[in-house]
């Protein structure tokens, strides 16, 4: 038994039983070890016996490097509870450099592919290399140089599956590409007219980049709430936004991107708008000077843009952390939607104040969108334009008459059109 953790005036043990480990069953190879380690404890200590182990490589990313050297691994490994153990989940990628007829990445990469998720127990460290992307060809020229290591997609069980999420580094990149690539004509393309660049934020009184961030929320027109990572966008030199981008995690949909664009005509504020709304707020900044002032850092969480409905909601937590302590208190939630921005003790009373009975639902939205009192009748639409272009015809022709006739056709026409829609 080992050390776990104190328990009152004694000691909690916990005895080893996982798999991974290289056992050292005998005085020699303590001996060894102790040689390896130069660590004379091996060998006189009464804490190892014929059972004990030796574990190498317990930081997930470096034992996977250890296994496949050749994959390229996520920035955020995220941990979670399957079948009643906890495991780590990694994601791997394939890339190269040499891919024909393909742009760089940060002079770096030209080809990359989420095609692996490390599934990893937290106890004794097996791991489970899971093919998420069968069709990469790089993936599959792995697999036939180590056919035992890599598990196929349809082997996957369902609890393990349950829990993968889109990754955030591959999301980067692909939002960061499609900067520019989002145009389409060749010609607002080769003049880079249309440039989006990533907004920025007031994180800890420093201006930073956004990063994308993961939410559980409703899509237009979707039927349920779903887990997905999203990333705004704004013009370049300009602060409003302009679109966002979301990238799809739950069942069938893993996997799948999308991307909403807001009208050009229609200024929808972007992260740094409203940090400037939140400082330009007396009551909010007034109470944000008033902390400093008392010897407490202020520290302005990450801005959420989430997406509701036809609408946008902004989210900001503050927290509070004394000059002299570490970890810092959540102190006041600010929410701001459309042109209203208010600060309060909790997210619920944030969203009370704005919304009183609450959010608003689809179908309220619906009805704030004007809708035709009648149906339009397409057969005198149609006949208006008909002899819209005889007159214009006639006028080239310079057949004045004619021209008069079908101009009186016309207002007739239109009349009968405008007493349909009254």
């Amino acid at each position: 038994n080992e050390f776990d953790f104190p328990q009152g005036d004694e000691n909690a043990t916990n005895r080893y039983d996982g798999q991974g480990g290289v056992p050292i069953p005998s005085f020699f190879h303590r001996l060894l070890y102790a040689y390896d380690f130069s660590n004379f404890k091996i060998l006189i200590s009464n804490y190892f016996t014929g059972d004990s182990k030796i574990l190498y490589h317990r930081q997930i990313r470096d034992r996977i490097r250890r296994v496949a050297p050749f994959l390229r691994l996520d920035q955020d490994p995220y941990i979670t509870l399957i079948n009643g153990r906890l495991h780590w989940i990694v994601d791997g990628y394939t890339s190269s450099d040499r891919y024909p007829y393909s742009e760089p990445f940060n002079q770096n990469i030209n080809y990359i592919r989420n095609s692996v998720k490390v599934l990893i127990d937290a106890y004794d460290g097996t791991m489970q290399f899971f093919i998420v992307d069968s069709e990469d060809p790089v993936l599959q020229t792995y697999q036939r140089i180590f056919p035992d290591l890599f598990t196929a997609n349809t082997e996957i069980p369902d609890a393990v599956k349950a829990h993968f999420r889109y990754p955030q580094d591959f999301f980067m990149i692909q939002a960061q590409m499609y900067l520019s690539y989002h145009m389409d004509n060749p010609d607002v393309f080769y003049n880079q007219e249309d440039l989006w660049k990533l907004p920025t934020q007031l994180y800890e009184g420093n201006e930073e980049v956004v990063e994308p961030y993961y939410i559980i929320m409703q899509l237009p027109q979707a039927e349920s709430e779903e887990f997905m990572l999203i990333l705004p966008f704004t013009p370049v030199n300009k602060d409003n936004m302009v679109a966002w981008m979301a990238a799809r995690s739950d069942g069938e949909q893993y996997g799948t991107s999308l991307l909403y664009e807001f009208p050009k005509q229609q200024l929808v504020y972007g992260p740094k708008q409203i940090e400037a709304r939140i400082d330009q707020n007396p009551t909010i900044s007034q109470q944000l000077t008033l902390w400093s002032q008392e010897g407490s850092n202020v520290i302005r969480g990450d801005l959420l843009v989430i997406p509701i409905n036809t609408s946008l909601l902004y989210v900001e937590p503050i927290y509070l952390r004394a000059e002299q302590g570490e970890l810092p208190e959540l102190r006041r939630v600010i929410v701001a939607y459309d042109e209203q921005v208010v600060m309060e003790e909790t997210l619920d009373e944030a969203l009370a104040v704005i919304f009183g009975d609450g959010l608003p639902s689809q179908e309220a939205t619906e009805e704030t969108q004007p809708t035709p009192t009648a149906p339009i009748n397409n057969r005198l639409i149609q006949s208006a334009l008909d002899t819209y272009q005889q007159a214009q015809e006639a006028l080239q022709n310079g057949n004045w008459s004619e021209y008069g006739e079908l101009t009186d056709q016309l207002e007739e026409i239109l009349l009968q059109l405008n007493g349909e829609t009254e």
